[in-house]
């Protein structure tokens, strides 16, 4: 099926009577309203629901795993805000944090104990980091990162996987996953092919593909950047050999390994991806999380090659708000909840029968379906699968998902409004939350049978 054909499409099948119709009003009168006012009536494409048709749902408020919208609408929240919220909405000890801050000043535009708190303790998790800057968001952490691999490699192509997203800067966005993907956008306008023609671009778990592009290319090739779990073309695992091979091809060629753990930083494992697969990369990417829910961003790596940075060396990266004191003290609040308690324990129990319980629904349904879930995250694809790649990803069935999309609105649980992107499990997910969605799909799955 054409993407284009799916992203106009207006999903009219409904579940419930009309009268038991949840009512978007509100809603779809100030979403028409910022249409007028800014492109597509949204700040970040995926939230415009292209993908599965009908107008979004603006959201006033979230507790705990739930979101509120303008119509007083209550969902389960499986976006969670595409990760960051891995405690769940407006957890107390963050508020707190985030209410003593602002206090204190919101913004200096000078060092602050908390940023040195907070690059210590990400030093002290993640085994690659040696020295770290914060930034204000992923895209500039990897951006960062890159100009610091071209720097130290004095090369100039970067190797990526097709389907992953590192943000929209301009080397990034050749086949790229994310909102590039579900909006079915080659790359983008704007990009010149000058700096488009320094990026390759192989598929995803394909070590072969990488082996050829080193072979070609590999004395111009700085950096390899991957995903370590792709999660933005959908959910997609190393394989087993996948991670360690990248480590050995990139020793082999004197290119930089750069993981980019926007998505998978402190939601897979305390430390991350290279923690859960022990493989280290030489420089790391971080966003999300580390901000409990606030805009911020993080790259570190190796103490000689961070030493190459301003005001030390001579690669020069800056921000005015890097390191906001507000955001800083989110992200602490939220890692020090992490720390060394029963959290991660509990969403790998929890996201497995999630798991486990939805393929059983869909099997009774018989509803071809494939899930892939590493941690509290999660995608499901309906196709037979396996997807190891953004290939196999494509071959889903939008048109289906964009209808489980509506059902389960419709039903009370607020999903990723694309095919390929994440689900997020966070610890506020209870025994009860975790029934109604399976309950919940059931009754889908059963209005998707053949």
């Amino acid at each position: 099926m054409d993407f284009a054909e799916v992203s106009t499409w207006n999903c009219n099948t409904t579940l419930l009577g009309a009268e038991n119709m949840p009512n978007f009003s509100t809603s779809e009168n100030l979403y028409a309203k910022a249409r007028g006012l800014m492109p597509g009536g949204v700040n970040s494409p995926v939230r415009a629901w292209q993908a599965v048709g009908g107008a979004p749902v603006l959201i006033a408020r979230g507790a705990g795993s739930r979101v509120y919208d303008l119509d007083g609408n209550s969902f389960l929240d499986y976006v969670a805000s595409w990760g960051p919220l891995i405690l769940g909405h407006a957890h107390p000890r963050v508020v707190a944090a985030v209410q003593e801050a602002a206090a204190r000043g919101t913004s200096f535009g000078a060092p602050t104990p908390g940023e040195v708190d907070l690059a210590e303790l990400l030093c002290q998790a993640l085994p690659s980091l040696e020295m770290v800057r914060l930034v204000t968001s992923g895209t500039e952490a990897c951006m960062s990162a890159l100009r610091l691999a071209r720097a130290a490699t004095g090369r100039p192509l970067i190797l990526k996987f097709d389907g992953c997203y590192h943000g929209h800067a301009d080397s990034f966005l050749v086949a790229a996953g994310s909102g590039v993907l579900t909006q079915a956008i080659p790359g983008s306008p704007g990009v010149p092919q000058e700096i488009a023609g320094l990026t390759l671009s192989v598929p995803y778990n394909d070590l072969e593909a990488v082996g050829r592009a080193f072979r070609d290319q590999g004395n111009r090739i700085a950096a390899l950047i991957v995903e370590p779990v792709a999660g933005n073309m959908g959910v997609v695992p190393p394989r087993p050999d996948f991670l360690p091979g990248l480590r050995q091809l990139c020793d082999q060629h004197g290119s930089l390994l750069i993981f980019d753990e926007v998505i998978t930083g402190f939601r897979v494992a305390w430390g991350g991806a290279q923690t859960r697969y022990d493989v280290r990369p030489d420089l790391s990417c971080l966003g999300k999380i580390i901000g409990g829910g606030l805009p911020i961003g993080a790259y570190g790596g190796r103490r000689d090659l961070m030493s190459r940075m301003a005001p030390e060396g001579p690669v020069y990266q800056a921000g005015t708000l890097s390191g906001n004191p507000v955001a800083v003290a989110a992200g602490l609040a939220a890692l020090r909840e992490l720390q060394g308690g029963p959290v991660y324990d509990e969403l790998e129990q929890n996201s497995a029968r999630l798991t486990r319980e939805l393929r059983e629904a869909a099997a009774e349904e018989d509803v071809p379906l494939t899930i892939n879930r590493v941690g509290s995250m999660l995608t499901l694809f309906f196709t037979v699968g396996p997807v190891a790649g953004l290939a196999q990803a494509k071959q889903s069935e939008l048109r289906t998902f964009a209808r489980f999309f509506q059902g389960m609105l419709q039903q009370g649980v607020y999903l990723p409004p694309s095919q390929f992107e994440a689900w997020f499990v966070s610890a506020a997910h209870t025994d009860a939350d975790l029934k109604l969605t399976v309950a919940a799909a059931r009754q889908v799955f059963r209005s998707l049978a053949p």
